[in-house]
């Protein structure tokens, strides 16, 4: 129909700055990409997930553990054993240290 916007599936459900990854995604669905704006992530639950950046190799993540993402820098996630939970903040941060 033209003038209705279409749809994007997500590999994720999203619940204001809370998404979740389920364990049963499909891998493939997980893709290189970027986003608009500086984010910082939290990781809220999620066990044998990894985060990886262009030209990095993936590291595990561990609840607990925020994740500094630059405007436009391009990443994607690597499927864990349990469902992934993270909280987005979106905005321009200012960090004496850059959490690990």
């Amino acid at each position: 129909m033209i003038g209705k916007k279409e749809m994007k599936n997500n590999p994720y459900t999203d619940s204001t700055n809370i998404r979740t990854f389920s364990k049963d995604v499909d891998p493939m669905e997980l893709v290189w990409h970027q986003d608009n704006g500086d984010r910082l992530i939290e990781v809220l639950e999620g066990e044998g997930w990894m985060f990886q950046r262009d030209d990095e190799l993936p590291k595990p993540i561990n609840k607990g553990e925020y994740i500094f993402i630059p405007d436009q820098q391009i990443h994607r996630i690597h499927k864990g054993n349990t469902d992934l939970k993270i909280k987005i903040n979106n905005g321009q941060f200012r960090f004496e240290k850059i959490p690990s």
